[in-house]
């Protein structure tokens, strides 16, 4: 079982400078996925090998990344996410530089697969932005930090273009390491370890199970054009894929401390808000599949825009920029209407986007209005995943449940890529031998986002609504020792009991033993007081418990609570001797 704790050796910052360094952190890992996008059609000759093992060049960076990211979430909520974003930046820049100075085809592979592990720093960042800022600030913030993602891909694109028109290709990798290296130095500088910890052991055999699943399940969706969607290598791979995750699951259910609470992630809030991630993420990549192409045909196929490298960048760039101006405008919408509302507003713009993209496809200016849409809704969209998964799980789970969020973008993103890839290859029309898509395959393409982004707005309207999510969250505060204290708010705040130990005279008691008992005697979660006597514990249940407190020189004293939900209404004093505390 999870349980909440709090560090009593770090303390709640300002939020000065958290965000820039934390978004910055975000961009620079998704630099990586979007990296050698200007020079993958050279890689075969780059590196001396055939087009299908190159593949596997950009391959490995997002079956590293779908694999780091949940795992990295769940170290970082037990031993720190600060100190897991440094880790996963570290591994980042060490395969950029095995990268930069190889040309062998396997080094390449290691060095992009440990680029890739750095994608848990995205949840890594949002569950740091909830521990460190106040309310008014992390709306926008949490916003900035998950359309980095976006804002990355996007930005990476004509910088590459540039770097591999004019250098050795080599130095993208150098300049990547040098971005990371900066990242690493900023987040020391800048951002304090987050307070909140769970408490339990690692599920090393959860890690395991899931890692092998989801290799099994992406490899044949990256792969599968490659070998034959119908091929016994791709179907069955799927099927040991689906083994695989089944048998997790039962395993999961039944581990104490899970590598990805099951039970949680089958909360409506949760569930439909992941089904719309993957939705999203398929709409999001197919715009950096077709754009860039059409851009660069030339025009004498009768559609081709014939733009240079650079120019086809700079057109797709807005679609980063974009997303980046939009985390100030959810902010406003959402505290006015809610993420939910927010989701689907961005859902709709994007619908738009596609729908009239289809029609504006025959001059460069018309793709950045395209772009400029399209980077508006995913925004939104984008934005208003964090702050909706955050509302669903308790504070101990943020780091997890934000990592298991980002893998399902990913996700979306490898359907998408294997979708659209087929899609505009089925269709192209062979020209001197060579395979060129279709004004046709790229309509088929944008109409196939259409349809997911849809799909993504059903999944969404599922979703629980501002005021159910606003009377779930009425018991986040429900017993304070501190009379100053002031409620966490009721969208951001852990379900469950927080306040402070405090001693006749009124002093803290640091590291008095908090524990939480449910109605059978059994132990629902426990937790330290910090050095201010502060503690905080999150239930798992609507109900009547009991808070038993310990501390050093004190007799042991015990609360009945009764948590808002539950038909049975118990109030009782909680403190250590000459403090009260009603629940």
């Amino acid at each position: 079982m999870t349980r909440t704790t709090t560090d009593p050796r770090t303390r709640r910052p300002s939020g000065s400078g958290i965000v820039p360094v934390l978004a910055f952190a975000g961009i620079v890992v998704a630099v990586m996925q979007t990296l050698l996008v200007p020079v993958i059609k050279d890689l075969p000759e780059l590196l001396g090998t055939s087009p299908g093992n190159a593949t596997w060049v950009m391959t490995s960076t997002l079956l590293a990344g779908a694999v780091s990211t949940p795992i990295m979430g769940r170290l970082g909520d037990l031993y720190g996410k600060r100190r897991m974003l440094i880790a996963s930046l570290a591994v980042m820049v060490v395969g950029s530089l095995i990268a930069g100075f190889t040309s062998e085809l396997l080094v390449m592979i290691v060095g992009r697969a440990l680029q890739g592990f750095a994608m848990g720093a995205i949840p890594l960042g949002i569950g740091l932005m909830r521990d460190a800022l106040p309310r008014e600030k992390l709306g926008s913030a949490m916003a900035l930090m998950s359309s980095s993602i976006g804002v990355g891909g996007g930005l990476a694109l004509p910088v590459a273009a540039l770097v591999a028109q004019h250098a050795d290709w080599h130095a993208l990798f150098f300049g990547s390491a040098a971005l990371g290296v900066a990242s690493i130095l900023l987040t020391l500088i800048f951002v304090p370890e987050s307070p909140m910890r769970a408490v339990g052991t690692f599920d090393v055999l959860g890690a395991l199970g899931l890692s092998a699943g989801l290799v099994l399940f992406l490899l044949p969706i990256t792969k599968g054009s490659d070998w034959g969607w119908t091929s016994g290598t791709t179907l069955g791979l799927f099927g040991a894929a689906a083994t695989v995750l089944l048998l997790w699951g039962v395993m999961e259910l039944r581990v104490k401390a899970p590598l990805v609470d099951l039970r949680t992630t089958a909360r409506p809030a949760v569930l439909f808000t992941n089904l719309a991630s993957i939705m999203v993420g398929v709409a999001f990549y197919a715009v950096s599949l077709v754009l860039p192409q059409l851009l660069q045909l030339p025009a004498s196929t009768g559609y081709g825009l014939g733009q240079s490298m650079v120019v086809a960048g700079l057109c797709v760039a807005p679609l980063g920029l974009t997303m980046m101006f939009t985390a100030p405008v959810y902010a406003r919408i959402s505290a006015k209407y809610g993420p939910k509302v927010t989701l689907m507003i961005g859902m709709l713009i994007i619908a738009v986007g596609y729908g009239a993209g289809l029609g504006l496809m025959s001059a460069a200016w018309q793709t950045i209005i395209i772009a400029v849409v399209l980077g508006a809704g995913i925004g939104l969209a984008y934005s208003s995943l964090p702050a909706l998964i955050i509302g669903a799980v308790p504070a101990s789970e943020t780091g997890a449940a934000n990592g298991l969020n980002t893998l399902m973008r990913s996700i979306g993103t490898s359907v998408s890529s294997a979708v659209i890839g087929m899609v505009l290859a089925n269709t192209a029309n062979q020209v001197g031998g060579v395979a060129v898509p279709t004004m046709h395959g790229f309509r088929v393409s944008f109409m196939i986002a259409t349809g997911a982004v849809l799909l993504g707005l059903v999944f969404a309207a599922f979703l629980p609504g501002r005021r159910a999510v606003a009377n779930a969250a009425k018991p986040h505060l429900v017993a304070s020792s501190d009379p100053l204290s002031e409620p966490a708010p009721a969208d951001l705040a852990p379900t469950g009991f927080r306040g402070r130990v405090l001693t006749s005279e009124g002093s803290p008691v640091a590291r008095a033993k908090v524990t939480l008992i449910d109605r059978r005697g059994r132990q629902a979660g426990a937790t330290l007081s910090s050095a201010d006597g502060g503690y905080a514990l999150a239930v798992p249940a609507a109900g009547a418990y009991v808070l038993a407190v310990t501390a050093g020189g004190h007799g042991p004293l015990a609360s009945g609570a009764s948590h808002p939900g539950d038909d049975r209404s118990i109030e009782m004093d909680l403190a250590l001797p000459g403090a009260t505390v009603l629940a």
